[in-house]
């Protein structure tokens, strides 16, 4: 089979990093931030979890017959530990966000909650893997926090689901924090390509959905125009952009470099709103993301400076692709 141009770029090493890592970073932001509006936009025509099945459902039906073979050549090991991280990444991320917004939690306070992602990201690295970040690090962490709490101040309200229920979209975050670490840790031998990885993720993940849905109502697909935007909208922005982008940029960056690059995605969120569904935009944003943007821009020098610290004296680095 012919595979199309961009289809064998996403699959080759060596092409993605032709791209700067700011372009894809970019690319990143816009693609994610995509994810809320989507969900935001679906709520008015179908339960969450159904349009969460049917986007893993799609993409994994589009992307199969450009991974069958690549999946045949791969050992269970390797099929068994990806599939493990798609979990934790796909369905345990948005189960925690989606089922927090259905029981009750402010969807403003929820996507507080998935954007304090850099800190789950240090707190575990440190706390199960003993990884130390430096206090310069740990600086541009706290400011980013600040920019999106400053940028989302006026749309947070605490709402009246129980208290438990708060704890959702927590583990829900901590769930994708989780699946980082392990695949920057996970050996390049046990990596798989882009497609291949994202495909399986959504398989299983789709099947995750299936029984947590299948439980409270039925999988079958709505016949209403929205439903279908809703599952094509998400399938392709959210999913193979969104997910997509994040997996590529974590071969080219840091776990924390890349989701303190996120703290900028509620800002280009409300973007999106004012655009979609006019929603006004204020300077308290503007501002929260200026402050956000500082936040990153500490957390990239001190990882720049690290990098330099570890570079062996009067040697250039070499640069080339992780997995």
């Amino acid at each position: 089979m012919n595979l199309p141009k961009s289809i064998t770029c996403a699959s080759s090493p060596s092409c993605y990093w032709l791209i700067p890592l700011p372009l894809l970073e970019a690319a990143l932001l816009v693609a994610w931030s995509s994810g809320f509006v989507g969900a935001r936009f679906s709520i008015d025509y179908a339960p969450p979890l159904l349009v969460v099945f049917w986007r893993c459902v799609l993409v994994t039906l589009l992307l199969f017959p450009f991974v069958a073979r690549q999946l045949r050549q791969t050992s269970w090991v390797t099929l068994l530990k990806n599939a493990g991280i798609g979990l934790l990444a796909m369905a345990g991320y948005l189960a925690g966000i989606t089922q927090g917004i259905a029981l009750g939690v402010p969807a403003g306070l929820a996507a507080l909650f998935a954007d304090l992602l850099p800190m789950g990201l240090a707190l575990l690295a440190a706390g199960v893997l003993g990884q130390r970040l430096t206090s310069r690090t740990w600086a541009g962490l706290l400011v980013g926090v600040a920019g999106v709490a400053l940028g989302t101040h006026g749309a947070l309200a605490w709402g009246s689901a129980p208290l438990w229920v708060y704890g959702l979209p927590l583990l829900g975050m901590l769930s994708l924090a989780a699946a980082t670490l392990w695949q920057k840790r996970l050996p390049a031998s046990q990596s798989m390509g882009l497609l291949p990885n994202l495909w399986l993720q959504c398989c299983v993940s789709g099947l995750a959905f299936a029984l947590i849905e299948g439980t409270q109502g039925g999988l079958a697909p709505i016949t209403n125009t929205g439903f279908v935007l809703s599952v094509l909208w998400t399938a392709g922005l959210s999913t193979m952009g969104g997910y997509g982008l994040y997996w590529l940029c974590l071969r080219r960056a840091s776990a924390t470099r890349v989701a303190s690059v996120l703290y900028l995605s509620p800002p280009i969120t409300m973007l999106w709103a004012w655009a979609m569904f006019d929603e006004p935009l204020s300077w308290q944003m503007a501002l929260g993301m200026a402050v956000s943007a500082v936040g990153i821009w500490l957390v990239v020098r001190e990882e720049a400076r690290d990098a330099r610290r570890k570079q062996p004296h009067g040697t250039a680095a070499e640069s080339e692709p992780a997995g």
